[in-house]
């Protein structure tokens, strides 16, 4: 008992991802297996910032303590056991000396006191970038606390369907929603080919392409564009060194030039072509001036409907260029991958990083740090200073290398002429 941790918290915040279920169960029944006490948070940071000595946390409402019983057989289960929510603490917290702040750092505050009053002595955080600068800001906060306090070890598990951490191989979650949207994709090609019409699939995958291009390659699609693609020529003359700016007449006739030569040189009148949900933040400032933003400060997607904006578009070029009418159909997808049965190596991924959780904290005694694996799932532990910038606290997005083998082999599996 050198780490001294009594009780530990569980605590998942951000979109769901298949396997999260299977990091919660393995990561509780860990710390129980050995005596420690654990409590699930329930949805996230919510209940946490609405803390106050006058409102005091309520088990079965706030939070719930987790048993071998209750958590039986439920690493494979769908969904979230603990619930999830958007709720950002550090909110107002981008840069160091904003800590010291009493008034924006009074949320962290909360979810400090909070944790404490039902004598938490640990932190175990899931979820994405988001929830990783959220925990950075939680051990910094405390890092500033007077001595006489006690400091809650905060370890961070990386989640996101959209696999664009760094720190990390591949992230729980990410191959059951590519096998799901693959599957949608592969049923939309069959009613495009007896249709003779065209989708515009609008993925989910926020700020890269990992998910668009995975998704695209299992379903095999005839074109997949994220931002990684948005350069040179399509970038717009709005575009300045702090936001691209997509340059979308450019884009559309790429699309077209893809259909033009599916029909005039192989007799191919229909097709799916899949849109990153992050090129959205890639249009105009007159498109997005009124799409509203979340507590991260990211524009609301489903708001803009990509697919469709897209496909009404294409369509007219398309018809423009040849004087044919060709059906094209936008559609958005992506929430329904996010709680879907998880894939068995989400299952082990998931597991692996569970109870990498519990030997951080336990075995490792290490406090502000991102539980990843490797290989084989060799669990090895990245301090959070290696993915945190210092200076602004935010997290370094991994995108698509341009040019490497992944992103060459969705370019030579497309259809061609596109250029």
């Amino acid at each position: 008992m050198s780490h001294g941790i009594k009780r530990v918290a569980l605590l998942f915040a951000g979109g769901p991802a298949p396997g999260a279920n299977a990091v919660i169960s393995t990561c509780a029944i860990s710390f129980i297996r050995h005596g420690i006490e654990v409590v699930g948070i329930r949805y996230g940071y919510s209940n946490l910032m609405e803390y106050s000595p006058a409102t005091p946390l309520v088990e079965g409402i706030h939070y719930k303590n987790l048993t071998e019983p209750s958590l039986r057989r439920t690493r494979s289960k769908e969904g979230i056991i603990i619930g999830t929510a958007r709720a950002n603490p550090g909110k107002h917290i981008t840069a160091p000396e904003h800590l010291d702040d009493p008034e924006k750092a009074a949320p962290m505050k909360r979810v400090y006191d909070a944790l404490r009053s039902i004598d938490v002595d640990a932190l175990v955080s899931i979820g994405g970038d988001d929830t990783l600068k959220t925990a950075n800001k939680l051990k910094m906060y405390q890092d500033r606390l007077p001595g006489e306090l006690r400091r809650m070890p905060v370890v961070h598990v990386p989640k996101t369907i959209d696999n664009d951490y760094m720190g990390i191989d591949f992230t729980f979650g990410y191959f059951t929603a590519v096998e799901t949207l693959g599957t949608e994709i592969r049923n939309l090609h069959a009613d495009a080919e007896a249709a003779r019409s065209y989708f515009i699939v609008e993925s989910m995958g926020r700020s890269a392409g990992w998910l668009a291009y995975g998704a695209a390659i299992a379903g095999e699609a005839n074109m997949v564009l994220s931002v990684e693609d948005i350069h040179g020529k399509y970038l717009s003359s709005e575009s300045t060194p702090k936001r691209k700016v997509m340059d979308t007449e450019m884009v559309i006739q790429k699309i077209v030039r893809m259909m033009r030569h599916r029909q005039e040189k192989e007799g191919k009148e229909y097709g799916v072509v899949v849109l990153a949900e992050g090129l959205a933040e890639f249009l105009s400032d007159d498109i997005l001036k009124d799409v509203p933003r979340d507590d991260h400060g990211h524009i609301s997607v489903a708001n803009v409907d990509l697919g469709k904006m897209f496909a009404k578009k294409v369509s007219a070029e398309f018809q423009k260029q040849t004087g044919l009418k060709r059906k094209v159909i936008g559609l958005q997808l992506g929430y329904e991958c996010r709680c879907a049965r998880p894939h068995a190596f989400d299952v082990m991924l998931g597991s692996q990083l569970g109870v990498g959780a519990y030997r951080a904290l336990c075995e490792k005694n290490h406090n502000g740090v991102m539980v990843s694996v490797s290989g084989q799932l060799d669990l090895h532990f990245v301090p959070f200073e290696n993915l945190v910038d210092p200076k602004t606290l935010v997290t370094v997005v991994r995108f698509i290398p341009p040019g490497s083998d992944f992103h060459q082999l969705a370019r030579f599996l497309e259809s061609s002429a596109t250029e």
